[in-house]
């Protein structure tokens, strides 16, 4: 089986202890040599100076590439770019552009009155700079706003005709979803990298909510299959075993690299990844 290439997400931290947990899971991951860490941005916006810190102290102690997190809520525009330009001046030069969630819980999201629209928009500020590496969400599942699965496809090809140079997805537990997504994106005309997201499961019941809330299908057996593991204490043995087959299914059908929600808890997806064939090739603990 073809080695895959791998990348991680990881959030930034609202405390010391959580300062911590994040510099366990990249001493523990980027022996792995990702193609890059990707850092989140909270919801609202409500993270962005510890994304921005995240990011630069993440890329200066690995020296891997750091993909930060940019989002078009609760900035003007002018902001928006201003945070651009410190991810770059921090030595970033790799942004996942999103839209971002709506503000305070709401339901619907609303522009900032000077912010940008839509990620659309911001793609086209970004790539206007010529300074970033521009990565998007897809969803294989469509994105719970999308009236229908042909226009989810479509804006996903206004995000690349925009500027966007590879899109990661947003999690999904059956190989197909993914499978028939890369189809329709091809028929659609879309030609740039379409990388799949993992999330090794570590809680179920959390997992089922995020679900709910992206729009993700639970398959019905699944549900009943982690029920029982929890019952047993097998919850990481059957996470880890159920998260490489569908890894190694898409290796099998030429998906070459995969991008690990890993919530800062780096042990399973690196199990996964050794399963995989991703071994490790450097320590990070003798970075200064």
């Amino acid at each position: 089986m073809t080695t895959p290439a791998v990348s991680f997400e990881v959030f930034p931290p609202k405390s010391v202890d959580a300062a911590f947990k994040l510099w366990d899971t990249a001493q523990a991951l980027a022996p792995l040599e990702p193609r890059f860490f990707s850092v989140t941005y909270g919801a609202g916006g409500t993270t962005r100076d510890l994304t921005h810190d995240a990011a630069h102290v993440l890329h200066r102690t690995s020296k891997l590439p750091v993909s930060a997190h940019l989002t078009c809520v609760g900035a003007s525009v002018a902001e928006t770019m201003e945070i651009a330009e410190k991810f770059h001046a921090a030595g970033v030069t790799e942004i996942v552009a999103l839209r971002g969630d709506p503000e305070g819980g709401a339901s619907k999201f609303t522009p900032h009155p000077e912010g940008f629209k839509n990620s659309v928009e911001l793609i086209e500020a970004l790539a206007l700079l010529d300074k970033f590496t521009i990565r998007v969400g897809a969803y294989p599942e469509s994105h719970p706003d999308a009236v229908s699965q042909h226009a989810n496809i479509q804006y996903l090809k206004r995000k690349f005709d925009a500027g966007a140079d590879e899109a990661l997805t947003q999690f999904f537990f059956e190989t197909e979803s993914f499978l028939r997504f890369r189809d329709q994106c091809a028929a659609a005309g879309i030609t740039k990298p379409i990388v799949p997201g993992i999330m090794p499961i570590t809680n179920w019941n959390s997992a089922r909510k995020f679900a709910a809330m992206c729009g993700t299908n639970i398959p019905e057996w699944m549900d009943e299959a982690y029920r029982a593991a929890e019952r047993d204490g097998r919850t990481e043995l059957l996470s880890t075993t159920l998260c490489t087959e569908m890894c190694s299914e898409l290796v099998a059908e030429g998906v070459d690299a995969l991008h690990f929600y890993t919530l800062n808890r780096p042990e399973l997806t690196r199990n996964v990844c050794r399963a995989l064939g991703v071994t490790p090739q450097s320590d990070l603990s003798n970075v200064a």
